[in-house]
């Protein structure tokens, strides 16, 4: 149920972004697409199962990212207008400029820096087996349609075998 009603926001969330940039209403615009990249990148999360353990890291990550990503688009649609042609400069950078590369490039690159090393914290080989055993499981249970149908059969050993 989750995994539909994440879908159907995604879609519903295009729908709006293709009506929104025909309008003309970029800082809106770019609000939604903010909001659809942390949906799209949620979609692990709802994949990956509703249990404790595999939501976890997910959900610092996204609450991370969405707060970069508002923060920086807050930032940047309050600094600049168009028009003008004479801005502040920080660190060699219109602060535009500045806000943009600080919170929608360099602080996520960290924050994936980060996260790749507290993994063993949050990703601890227990946690990695549990996630590849329940892969393994859920595979064993569907059929995928380019796979080659797994036809069990018995060899003479094993009945050899079970005759004894």
């Amino acid at each position: 149920m989750a995994r539909n009603v994440l879908m159907a926001g995604i879609g519903a969330i295009s729908v709006a972004l293709l009506v929104i940039g025909a309008l003309g209403a970029y800082r809106l615009f770019s609000y939604l697409a903010a909001l659809f990249i942390l949906a799209v990148i949620a979609v692990p999360s709802i994949e990956a199962g509703s249990s404790e353990r595999s939501l976890a890291p997910f959900t610092g990550l996204l609450g991370g990212l969405a707060l970069l990503f508002f923060g920086g688009l807050t930032g940047i649609w309050l600094l600049w207008e168009p028009g003008v042609t004479e801005y502040t400069y920080l660190l060699g950078l219109p602060e535009p400029t500045f806000v943009y590369l600080l919170f929608i490039w360099i602080l996520p690159l960290l924050g994936a820096i980060y996260y790749s090393l507290i993994f063993d914290r949050i990703g601890s080989e227990e946690i990695v087996e549990g996630i590849l055993s329940e892969a393994r499981t859920a595979q064993k249970r569907e059929s995928f349609p380019l796979a080659p149908d797994q036809v069990e059969r018995t060899t003479d050993l094993e009945v050899e075998a079970t005759d004894d």
